[in-house]
């Protein structure tokens, strides 16, 4: 039975004022509502939960705002197994479901059980220091390992299932699941890839040799990340959410995950829709 429902709003007028409204209506059909604001966009220290701690009963999480706010909330539900419906308040992005003028319709078919779940695979990033974990992280999207804003070339030794695969002469690397594939990723050159083909990106950023191609390895694999002697500026970030300085000590480690995000959608809704539309490709309806 739905009780308490989440609340994840952007920082924004115009999605804080549907948010008092939804809220408001939410309490009338006899609903517990928790409500928190999307985080302000500055560095957060990785492998920590929000000091906000989810409660433990919440039936779905709505979110009003842009992805940012998207994979805010999706940190915040950290393992857990929640539905989360998101509503478009941003300029561009991918992981909002519905359109804000959808609104009320959409979360009264949630609440009547009229949706499905999709699971989106999240990415577990484990960061190891001399051979001893420093800590993990998970990404609905990507990670990112790049210079500092005065660094140079980047030069990233890769291995799959511990086969050395190349080292990566670049201004950076991004690691991403299908779903980021159109984050990102797919900014540097990467595919879009569907959220439901089972694979994991690697897309160098800017690569010094032009060979150095956008690469999908399955997702059973395990890719190891060694940095080389001297390596110093470099940025590890996570979905644009957090970001820790490594250095030649560190290996990084990326597999998939064991906790996929479940994301709510509504019959009607077309992925390729939605790609057709945010990328403005040509052509109409058949």
């Amino acid at each position: 039975m739905v009780q308490k429902i989440g609340l994840v709003v952007k920082a924004d007028t115009q999605a804080k004022k549907k948010a008092d409204e939804l809220q408001q209506w939410l309490v009338d059909q006899g609903l517990t509502v928790v409500r928190r604001g999307s985080p302000p966009p500055v560095p957060r220290v990785p492998g920590k939960t929000d000091e906000e701690e989810l409660p433990g009963d919440l039936s779905f999480i709505f979110v009003l705002g842009g992805d940012g706010t998207f994979l805010s909330a999706v940190r915040w539900a950290g393992d857990r197994s929640i539905p989360i419906l998101g509503v478009k308040f941003g300029e561009v992005g991918f992981l909002a479901e519905i359109a804000e003028e959808q609104l009320f319709p959409a979360v009264q078919r949630v609440l009547s059980g009229e949706f499905e779940t999709e699971l989106r695979t999240r990415l577990l990033v484990q960061v190891f220091r001399d051979g001893e974990k420093r800590f993990g992280e998970t990404v609905l999207n990507d990670l990112v390992v790049n210079k500092g804003p005065l660094g140079g070339l980047s030069a990233i030794k890769t291995y799959i299932n511990d086969h050395y695969l190349t080292t990566y002469r670049a201004d950076g690397l991004i690691i991403a699941t299908p779903t980021g594939s159109t984050a990102y990723s797919m900014a540097a050159g990467g595919p879009v890839v569907h959220p439901q083909v089972p694979g994991i990106l690697m897309t160098p950023i800017c690569p010094f040799t032009l060979t150095n191609r956008p690469l999908i390895v399955p997702e059973s694999s395990c890719i190891r990340i060694e940095l080389p002697r001297g390596a110093a500026d470099l940025l590890l970030t996570f979905d644009g959410q957090a970001g820790i300085e490594i250095d030649e000590r560190d290996s990084i480690v990326i597999e998939k995950g064991t906790h996929p995000i479940h994301m709510i959608t509504l019959p009607g809704e077309n992925y390729f829709d939605v790609l057709k539309a945010k990328l403005r490709w040509s052509g109409g309806r058949a």
